[in-house]
């Protein structure tokens, strides 16, 4: 959700870091955030619902893939990963130690990339 955070056009910013690449975005992140469009907050159910948006851009590619019984979104998402973008600190430090590249947001404008692509 960085780019409502951070008003940052991930795609814009995915094509000039990476220009062919190709962005895939697992099922199960679909459903998490479908059930963030039901969250307290009112700021995280409407980026919830944009993000939701954003997975419809002919750029992006939904891959139905599910959770394994008792695994977390983080913890698939290190399971299907080659090339992982997010923000997380905790989730980059779990990519880094089995050696997945990381693409993140660095100073609040612009992409970084940590490990080979």
């Amino acid at each position: 959700m960085i780019p409502f955070q951070f008003n940052v056009d991930i795609i814009t910013e995915l094509e000039k870091t990476l220009p062919s690449f190709k962005l895939i975005v697992p099922s199960f992140i679909i459903n998490e955030l479908s059930g963030l469009k039901k969250n307290k907050k009112a700021k995280i159910r409407v980026n919830a619902e944009l993000a939701i948006k954003i997975t419809k851009s002919p750029m992006i590619t939904i891959k139905n893939i599910s959770l394994k019984n008792n695994e977390s979104v983080d913890n698939g998402l290190l399971r299907v990963s080659k090339v992982l973008a997010t923000n997380d600190k905790k989730l980059k430090e779990k990519a880094r130690k089995k050696g997945i590249s990381i693409v993140y947001l660095r100073q609040r404008k612009y992409l970084a990339i940590d490990g080979y692509i």
